[in-house]
């Protein structure tokens, strides 16, 4: 009796053992769908979680772009001799962990990507309760969330770095290359409609803007642009021929019917039309530019690059400096010496080549002894090109404040370089052309989470989980019901910060530690103080230390600035190290300023204007970062002198994002429920009501920029006038810069450069903010003047 009832429940356990196999395989080895329906999800653990389009060209899914790092992303199914051709990303700059992250359609029609089972990283923003929303991938290579024939969203109005066939590119999108070959994350160029209308090529690193196709020498009209049109369009149909609003068109050069085609703004700042050929390979049927040398940031600052045929680009460093990164020659080269005095600046010569831009003199008729006198007795000065014009019949020569885009194309002219006279002594003009470009090997960009790898499932792994299925469910349901219980008492207490933002959290005995007991004040705001501290590897900090009362006043404000500055990388912008968050103590680590606010050194009379002017330009960089660079736009609200802190080189850095507000990139306006910023720096938008967009922080600037001018604070009335006023009224007289000028600075300026900045300031200062430019148009004509 008892030898049947054990071969009984053995012949049981052998059949769930078995229907658990079968539906273990039969779901692992189902086959990739057309669309994805709502309530469903795509894992990245499940390599056949696939979209598909209906003609099998192309399949959206996660793919790997590093150890244990995943992106959504659209590809061509056929893999080439080089791989997968990637031609749409949605998380390019977040990637996912590679278990428990997925791509949700979520009830309410919104599509998300989580990763690791816990952050939204991506999402679309959309909303839909009906139940036949779906997102699907059509056979254009289109991934299109839809509500039956209505469109929600579509991944052709947010291309990355590929153009597809017939697919419009317009003035609201732009491609953005990858960093590298291995690394997708967005690089330093862009193809964009620009504010005149043109199609154009952009550089855009941490330091620099240019443009750099169409070549900036030549004028638009001339090579067939027209500026101004109100349509900004353009597309690459199916046959190989492109065309642009703004007269700019191509053929390709197998133009017609038959292959596969894309346009593709490559790593290196050249786009490129691309023909599948032969079903393995890429081929390059037409290119935007056709010396890879004549790209702005090819080789970096302080480097020469030249062209070899059958090898392509090599850089070199010029003599006397050396390469920053031996890995990526955009870093450029750093000088291993320092700065010289007149007496001991001396010249070397190389023919032939030029640096483009960053001019700060131009002299006619000059000889080259003038030149290199003009160039010793100038600190900005690093260098100039002296050539014939043949039109005149004389000598003129460039000064250049930065050698950046250098290139030897057999151009003429000869560029001199300012060296101490001990290394013009060493130069051999063949070291400028033997060093080789060095090509990287490729980097794996991990993120870096680790996770058990799944064991093999054997037979007694099935029978645990049949005998202990029954107990775990228990012991789920009673520790789920917990943790919903505790949780919202622990987000506000303690969660602050998701754990992506990547910066640290410290204990508050730390900083306490730190400051020495908070105990030398080094700024004060309105419900903050500031502190100097010295972490524990030696790093001087600066501590802001919330004022919390009962009633959770100044919660906001940390909240804001943390979930801010936690998302945002750049020059221009106050670098954040951590921050507290213990019981009532809010605090937040970032950089130390040495030289603190603009507004103290404004009191102290102690800038020049060449250092004014870069304040104003680094400003402007730093706030079109906020507005349109950053993966979510944000809104500052309160741009002020106190809000500029200086570095030990008097850099500016847009600090204090206590009132800032975040916004989607696809929303123009934002909703506040009260003011916020200073009086005298706020734009007319918060006392009339009206929407508010990212013009009120323009507003703000440039009254900023007409106090760096003219010395004067906005709150104090000058005969009755505003600051903005005065100075518009000013504007309208004879020898007004004079008039307006701050004493401390008269002299020092160049009249037209002065009339122009001014111009832009009062452009920012309009009442309507339909008149003002965005920050990014502000940064173009300060670049550009």
């Amino acid at each position: 009796m008892a030898a049947s009832t054990f071969q009984h429940y053995h012949h049981l356990l052998l059949t769930i053992i078995i229907l658990l196999s079968s539906f273990s395989s039969s779901s692992s080895s189902s086959s990739p769908s057309h669309d994805l329906t709502r309530g469903s999800s795509l894992s990245v653990e499940n390599k056949y979680d696939l979209l598909v389009s209906p003609n099998g060209l192309f399949t959206a899914g996660f793919h790997q772009a590093g150890h244990n790092a995943y992106v959504f992303a659209v590809w061509f199914t056929k893999a080439t001799s080089e791989g997968r051709t990637v031609v749409w990303m949605a998380n390019r700059n977040a990637l996912v962990n590679g278990k428990s992250s997925k791509l949700s359609l979520w009830k309410d029609g919104n599509l998300v990507l989580i990763d690791a089972g816990q952050y939204i990283i991506w999402s679309t923003q959309t909303m839909s309760k009906s139940s036949l929303v779906q997102l699907k991938l059509h056979n254009t290579g289109n991934l299109v969330l839809q509500e039956q024939q209505q469109i929600l969203w579509q991944s052709f109005d947010y291309p990355t770095d590929t153009l597809l066939p017939n697919q419009w590119f317009t003035k609201n999108t732009q491609l953005v290359s990858s960093r590298s070959a291995s690394n997708y994350s967005s690089g330093y160029y862009k193809l964009l409609f620009d504010n005149d209308s043109i199609l154009r090529l952009v550089y855009n690193s941490p330091e620099t803007t240019s443009i750099y196709w169409p070549d900036p020498r030549e004028r638009t009209y001339k090579i067939g642009r027209f500026q101004y049109i109100d349509a900004r369009r353009a597309r690459l149909d199916s046959y190989g021929r492109f065309n642009s609003t703004d007269g700019f068109s191509f053929v390709s050069a197998d133009f017609g019917t038959g292959p596969q085609r894309m346009m593709r703004l490559d790593t290196d700042g050249n786009v490129r039309a691309y023909s599948l050929v032969g079903g393995t390979k890429w081929e390059v049927q037409w290119q935007a530019i056709n010396h890879i040398c004549r790209i702005d940031g090819t080789c970096g600052p302080n480097s020469v690059c030249t062209y070899v045929q059958n090898y392509g680009k090599k850089c070199s460093c010029l003599h006397g400096f050396k390469m920053v990164n031996s890995h990526d020659w955009s870093y450029g080269c750093e000088p291993e010496f320092n700065q010289c005095k007149e007496d001991e600046c001396d010249f070397i010569g190389l023919p032939y080549t030029e640096f483009y831009g960053y001019d700060i003199r131009f002299h006619m008729n000059y000889t080259l002894d003038a030149c290199k006198q003009d160039c010793s007795q100038d600190k900005a000065c690093s260098g100039f090109n002296f050539a014939w014009k043949n039109d005149t019949g004389y000598y003129f020569c460039f000064l250049k404040s930065s050698l950046r885009n250098g290139y030897q194309m057999g151009v003429y002219g000869t560029m001199y370089i300012k060296l101490p006279k001990r290394l013009v002594s060493s130069f051999d003009q063949k070291t400028i052309v033997s060093s080789s470009f060095i090509c990287p090997q490729p980097v794996v960009t991990p993120l870096r989470k680790s996770y058990d790898k799944k064991r093999d499932t054997k037979s007694i792994g099935f029978m645990l989980v049949v005998g202990c299925t029954i107990g775990l469910i228990e012991i789920v349901c009673i520790l789920f019901f917990w943790y919903c219980s505790s949780r919202h008492s622990i987000k506000t207490k303690e969660m602050y910060v998701p754990a992506s933002t990547g910066f640290r959290k410290f204990t508050y005995n730390e900083l306490k530690k730190a400051s020495r007991n908070f105990s030398e004040e080094i700024g004060r705001g309105g419900g903050s103080i500031v502190y100097k501290a010295k972490l524990q590897d030696n790093r001087i900090a600066a501590i802001k230390k919330l004022q919390i009362t009962d009633h959770n006043q100044g919660e906001d404000e940390f909240q804001a600035e943390i979930s801010t500055i936690g998302r945002m990388n750049h020059m221009n912008l106050i670098e954040t190290w951590g921050y507290c968050a213990e019981q009532k103590h809010r605090l937040v680590v970032y950089e130390y300023m040495e030289n603190g606010s603009l507004a103290k050194n404004l009191v102290l009379d102690k800038l020049n204007w060449a250092t004014r002017f870069d304040i104003v330009t680094g400003t402007a960089k730093g706030l079109a970062y906020l507005h349109e660079e950053c993966l979510e736009w944000i809104l500052h609200c309160d741009v002020k002198p106190h809000n500029i802190l200086l570095d030990a080189d008097y850099n500016p850095k847009v600090a204090d994002f206590g009132l800032s507000k975040r916004s989607d990139r696809d929303r123009g306006e934002w909703n506040f429920s009260m003011m916020r910023g200073t009086r005298g720096y706020m734009a007319p938008e918060w006392v009339l009501n009206l929407p508010i967009t990212s013009k009120v922080d323009v507003f703000s600037y440039g009254v900023v920029v007409l106090e760096l001018i003219t010395g004067r604070s906005p709150a104090l009335n000058l005969n009755g006038e505003s600051l903005i006023d005065w100075v518009r009224n000013s504007v309208k007289r004879e020898s007004w810069i004079d008039e307006i000028i701050d004493p401390s600075i008269r002299g020092e300026y160049d009249p037209v450069m002065m009339e122009n900045v001014v111009r832009i300031a009062l452009q920012c200062t309009e009442e309507d903010k339909d008149v003002r430019p965005t920050m990014s148009q502000v940064v173009n004509m300060l670049l550009h003047m």
